[in-house]
């Protein structure tokens, strides 16, 4: 009987559920295919793109044309066993090449949103297409373009099909992003989090930490903050728990079967929904409270013109810079509350807790001492 493993992919197989693909990688595919076809004329179909960590999946493609310099190829997302909005959803990538030296531009086409307001990774005024498929656009435009004599300087224009009607289902309009989608994603890969399902995982990522003598274990909410434990504190994969939303379940499952340590890692919004006293940390369950930052501001010693505004600002990531550009730590204030929310839920398991917010590039913004 073969040794049983830990960490994400083991969760993930012990899940039973099929993982899907992100709108950021649909958009990557569809962006291979169609410069590949401006430089050769022909779209490769199936086309492969090469993940961040490695997965070198293929895509069967919808719909293509070329005409009068431009090429566009259409992906149909499938998000797996994931209940997400844009599962069936085509994702449509349209290159055309600029002039050299122009690099890579990028546009909205219809159905995916503009950013309005700020406080999110993106400028205002930018299309909702996020810094990590971004880059993969970028990288997979520069082998196309290695492969067949072009250049690389290309605008890409990414849209979704019904985007718009999609995306009144999300949280865009809310947080400023208008006209539709956001291409997201920062692995490619969609992991189904089935409420069930995900939570029996964690029970069992728990149990194997344990049995593999593991003393020291990390919540996190998803890659990135993976990477920042293992930078921290160089645990081992089976040491690893992907908490996503769950926090409450590994609280409450540690709460009963202890380990010496338990690290919290994951983005300051949602960490603050913890603070707050959130432990199902889902955007459709639970939202940053702007007032309940601003207290947190108050009590770091902001005055009251900056908890103002903080208690109006557009996310949460907006509030965490207009308190950083002040020196008010909020994000130091969010990890202690965070620290002391999950204290609570262990109610006095012999069990001690840290924990680190960070930002979407994976930049610690803010940590609370172990207690």
């Amino acid at each position: 009987m073969g040794e049983a493993k830990g960490g994400r992919s083991a969760q993930l197989k012990h899940t039973g559920l099929r993982h899907g693909w992100t709108t950021g990688a649909c958009a990557t595919a569809a962006t291979t295919a169609a410069y590949t076809a401006l430089l050769t004329g022909d779209f490769p179909d199936p086309v492969t793109i090469t993940l961040p960590k490695g997965q070198t999946p293929s895509f069967a493609l919808a719909a293509e044309s070329l005409a009068d310099g431009r090429a566009m190829a259409g992906i149909v997302k499938d998000a797996g066993d994931d209940p997400d909005v844009t599962h069936g959803a085509l994702i449509r990538a349209t290159v055309r090449v600029l002039p050299r030296g122009s690099g890579v531009v990028f546009a909205a086409g219809p159905g995916v949103g503009t950013i309005t307001r700020p406080g999110l990774p993106l400028d205002v005024g930018e299309p909702a297409i996020n810094p990590v498929p971004r880059q993969m656009m970028r990288e997979h435009v520069g082998l196309v373009a290695g492969r067949y004599g072009g250049t690389g300087d290309v605008e890409i224009t990414v849209s979704v099909d019904h985007g718009e009607e999609i995306a009144r289902s999300t949280w865009n309009p809310r947080l400023g992003i208008l006209g539709g989608l956001s291409i997201l994603g920062t692995t490619g890969i969609v992991v189904p989090y089935s409420c069930s399902a995900w939570i029996d995982s964690i029970r069992r990522g728990v149990d194997v930490a344990r049995a593999a003598g593991r003393t020291h274990v990390a919540g996190c909410t998803g890659s990135t903050s993976e990477k920042t434990v293992v930078a921290e504190y160089g645990l081992p994969e089976d040491a690893l728990l992907d908490m996503g939303d769950f926090a409450g379940a590994v609280l409450k499952y540690v709460r009963r079967h202890p380990v010496d340590r338990l690290t919290i890692c994951g983005g300051f919004a949602k960490l603050s929904k913890l603070a707050a006293g959130h432990l199902d940390l889902h955007s459709a369950r639970s939202q940053v409270d702007k007032g309940f930052l601003a207290d947190l501001a108050r009590a770091g010693g902001a005055d009251e013109s900056l908890a103002a505004a903080v208690s109006t600002a557009n996310t949460g990531l907006a509030a965490l810079q207009l308190c950083t550009a002040a020196s008010v730590p909020l994000g130091d204030l969010v990890a202690v509350a965070a620290r002391d929310e999950a204290r609570g839920v262990l109610r006095g398991a012999p069990v001690v807790v840290d924990v680190i917010c960070i930002d979407r590039a994976g930049v610690v913004v803010g940590r609370s001492g172990p207690r």
